[in-house]
């Protein structure tokens, strides 16, 4: 392969963004129970509205951010495109709406951390000290409980 070709291949990887390997969690506003992987995939995919008959809004970062294609990756196993897809299904049949989309990390936090029933994601070490952590997204693919032992 020619040097060239490299070069561009390297940059190609860059512009797409990449996230390093971190841990990923989901919060909520304080109050909000911990839950499981399955209970998370239903409120993201508006099937449900509550966790553990607690009032919940689910909200993402914007489609694009190397963030949101991570979080997708390791709670769904499933690429962007997917979950665009699924939520044009699901609006044009009159089911729904996708969560609230913030532009970045910060703005997302400031939100779930002010409004009642919020809940989002971000990299553990973004977040204020007492933030109410429900689920964690390992960056080896597990997903665990914020009680788990690490």
């Amino acid at each position: 392969m020619r040097l060239s070709h490299l070069v561009l291949l390297a940059l190609a990887w860059l512009i797409a963004g990449s996230v390093p390997a971190q841990e990923l969690v989901v919060f909520a506003y304080p109050g909000m129970p911990k839950t499981d992987a399955a209970t998370l995939q239903r409120l993201y995919t508006g099937r449900i509205v509550s966790i553990r008959q607690q009032s919940a809004q689910p909200v993402a970062l914007v489609a694009g951010h190397p963030l949101r294609r991570e979080f997708l990756a390791r709670l769904f196993g499933q690429d962007e495109g997917e979950y665009i897809a699924y939520w044009l299904v699901r609006r044009y049949v009159g089911k729904g709406a996708p969560p609230q989309e913030f532009n970045d990390v910060d703005e997302l936090i400031g939100f779930v951390t002010r409004t009642p029933g919020a809940v989002g994601y971000a990299p553990a070490d973004r977040l204020p000290a007492g933030s109410n952590i429900i689920f964690r997204l390992q960056p080896d693919g597990r997903r665990d409980s914020p009680d788990t032992p690490k």
